[in-house]
């Protein structure tokens, strides 16, 4: 097993800041397609089938190297202090691996006009503001695995994670996934790519999210299933919310943060 050391932790927690945060800004601050390094001239057909590759490949490593037997086997090689990290690390190339390879499509299919226009926009901005909203509920939120890191480097053990729910999180359980399906919905211009991105994107989020429950409930029990049967997965519905049935007030996971 590859034990920890101070120069191992440094490194990992420098590259996992680094392309976790850098993959993210540069897929969501830049269309995709813009930052391509090739420019194939391919067929349209062609150019879809390797988009999709590229999802595939991206929601592979994403949900795999996260499942619960996943982590398990790596435990075997790999430090769990490590393994947030290396999972971020992973995850951060893949992403990359999407803004650099992928191929625009010429074919437009939507374009929305004056009011639809800003209407898309007003959703895009209560996306972001959902999204805040739900990082802000997690308080401890790391999605690059850097505070086991920190608190090595310092000599002082991780806490451990119990299951609580607070803010967002009162109301629907992945209200990261439901923002981020709202900025996939409310471009205002699609093309046949971009259909293509928002299919595949929203199908795998939806059966991750399914994948991501059932080691929620491994992890956590009878305090996750009542959690489920409290509070909607995605879509807010009058169904009753978890501030109903007393929980506390913050979620904190190991097996995801949607």
């Amino acid at each position: 097993m590859i034990q920890p050391t101070k120069w191992r932790t440094s490194l990992l927690l420098l590259l996992a800041a680094s392309l976790g945060v850098g993959s993210v800004v540069l897929f969501a601050a830049w269309p995709l397609g813009t930052l391509r390094v090739v420019r194939p001239q391919w067929s349209e057909v062609t150019l879809l089938v390797w988009d999709a590759a590229l999802s595939l490949l991206f929601f592979l490593q994403h949900s795999g190297m996260v499942r619960r037997r996943v982590r398990v086997r790596m435990a075997t090689v790999i430090a769990p202090i490590y393994q947030p990290a290396v999972y971020a690390i992973a995850s951060g190339l893949a992403l990359l691996a999407v803004v650099l390879l992928w191929q625009p499509s010429a074919i437009r299919i939507v374009v929305l006009a004056r009011p639809w226009r800003q209407v898309a926009q007003g959703f895009s901005i209560a996306a972001l503001i959902l999204f805040a909203w739900g990082i802000f509920s997690l308080r401890s939120f790391d999605p690059l695995g850097v505070v086991p890191l920190a608190r090595h480097l310092r000599s002082k053990p991780s806490p451990p994670c119990p299951f609580t729910v607070g803010g967002a999180y009162r109301f629907v359980r992945h209200p990261l996934y439901l923002a981020i399906l709202l900025l996939f919905w409310s471009c205002p211009d699609v093309t046949a790519d971009r259909l293509l991105l928002n299919g595949l994107w929203t199908a795998w989020m939806v059966v991750g999210t399914l994948l991501e429950e059932a080691d929620l409930v491994a992890e956590f029990g009878d305090a996750y299933r009542s959690y489920r049967r409290a509070v909607p997965m995605l879509i807010p519905t009058t169904k009753r919310s978890a501030g109903q049935l007393g929980e506390p007030t913050h979620r904190r996971s190991s097996s995801g943060t949607g």
